[in-house]
C-alpha cells in the first residue's frame, strides 16, 4: 500500500512539474508576443509620425517655391497642390497608426505628390533660365541703348560745338569805330552846345565764312547817364532774348569783304557833357563798341 502511494506521489508531483514548465512556457511565450507588439505598435506609431513630417515638409516645399514665383498661373498650380497636401495631412492625423491599409495609401499619396512637386520644380527651373535670358536680353538692350545714346549726345555736342564754332566764325566784326562830334557843315566841334551832329564810321571786316546778303546793322549811343539816345522809344531790334532800342539803323550789301559804313545821328536834344559810348550790333549780336567825350 505504502508503495503505491510513493508511486502516486511521484506521478503528482511529475504532472505538477510539467504544468509549472508548461505555464512557464505559455508565460514566455506571451510575454515575447506583447513584447513584439508593442515593438510594433511603436513602430507604427513612429512610422506614422514620420510620414507626417514628410507632408509638412512637402507643404513647406511647396510655400517657399511659392515666394518666387510671378507666373500666375503656375502660383495657381502650386496653391492647389499645397492645398491638397494640407488636406491630406490632416486625413493623415485622424488615422491610427495601426491601420496599415490607411499609411499605406497615404504614403503612396505623398509619392505622388513629390513627383508633382519634382515636375513643378522642372518648369520653374525652365522659367528661371527664361526669364534670366530675359534678363540678360534687356541688359544687353539697355546697354546698347545707353551707348546709343551716348553717342547721340556725343554726336549731337560736336554739332553744337561745331555750330558755335561757325557762328563764332561767321559773326561780323566792326573795327576802325570814330565817332565825330560836327556842326550841319560837318566841321568838327569842340564845344557840346555848337554839336549838331554826330558821325560814326566802322570798318566790316572781311569775312568769308559770313553768310553774304543784306545786314541791318544797329547803331546804339549810350549817354553818361545810361540812356540811349532815340528818336522814339518804338525803335527797337531783337537781343539776348529781349528787344532793346537803337539810335540809328542802316542797312547794307555784305559780301565778305571788307566794307565801310559811316552813319549820321542829327542832334535834336540836349546833350549833356561826359562820357558816351556807341554800340554796333548786326545780326542779334554786338560786333564792336567804342566811347567817345562831349565837353562844355
Amino acid at each position: 500500500m505504502d508503495t503505491e502511494k510513493k508511486s502516486n506521489s511521484k506521478i503528482l508531483i511529475g504532472i505538477i512539474a510539467l504544468l509549472i514548465l508548461g505555464i512557464g512556457i505559455a508565460s514566455y511565450f506571451i510575454f515575447s508576443q506583447k513584447t513584439q507588439i508593442d515593438e510594433l505598435q511603436q513602430e507604427s506609431v513612429l512610422n506614422k509620425q514620420q510620414l507626417e513630417d514628410e507632408y509638412e515638409s512637402l507643404s513647406m516645399q511647396y510655400e517657399g517655391f511659392k515666394l518666387n514665383i510671378k507666373n500666375d498661373s503656375l502660383l495657381q498650380k502650386l496653391t492647389n497642390e499645397q492645398t491638397k497636401v494640407q488636406r491630406l495631412l490632416e486625413e493623415l492625423k485622424t488615422v491610427k497608426a495601426e491601420n496599415k491599409a490607411e499609411i499605406s495609401r497615404l504614403n503612396k499619396e505623398l509619392a505622388t505628390l513629390r513627383q508633382i512637386l519634382k515636375s513643378y520644380i522642372a518648369q520653374i527651373d525652365s522659367l528661371n533660365r527664361a526669364n534670366a535670358q530675359l534678363r540678360q536680353e534687356k541688359q544687353e538692350i539697355t546697354n546698347k541703348y545707353q551707348e546709343t545714346s551716348r553717342t547721340l549726345n556725343q554726336v549731337t555736342q560736336q554739332k553744337q560745338d561745331l555750330t558755335e564754332k561757325v557762328t563764332k566764325a561767321a559773326k561780323l566784326d566792326a573795327t576802325n569805330i570814330s565817332v565825330q562830334a560836327t556842326n550841319s557843315k560837318g566841321k568838327v566841334q569842340k564845344k557840346i552846345n555848337k554839336v549838331e551832329q554826330l558821325i560814326i564810321n566802322f570798318t566790316i571786316t572781311k569775312n568769308i565764312t559770313a553768310e553774304p546778303g543784306e545786314r541791318t546793322i544797329y547803331a546804339r549811343i549810350m549817354k553818361p547817364d545810361d540812356d540811349v539816345l532815340t528818336k522814339s522809344r518804338a525803335n527797337t531790334f531783337p537781343y539776348e532774348n529781349g528787344n532793346i532800342n537803337y539810335s540809328i539803323k542802316r542797312v547794307i550789301e555784305y559780301g565778305g569783304e571788307e566794307v565801310g559804313v559811316t552813319m549820321y545821328w542829327n542832334v535834336e536834344e540836349y546833350l549833356m557833357p561826359g562820357t558816351y559810348r556807341v554800340d554796333i550790333f548786326a545780326d542779334g549780336s554786338r560786333i564792336g563798341s567804342r566811347s567817345f567825350s562831349l565837353e562844355n
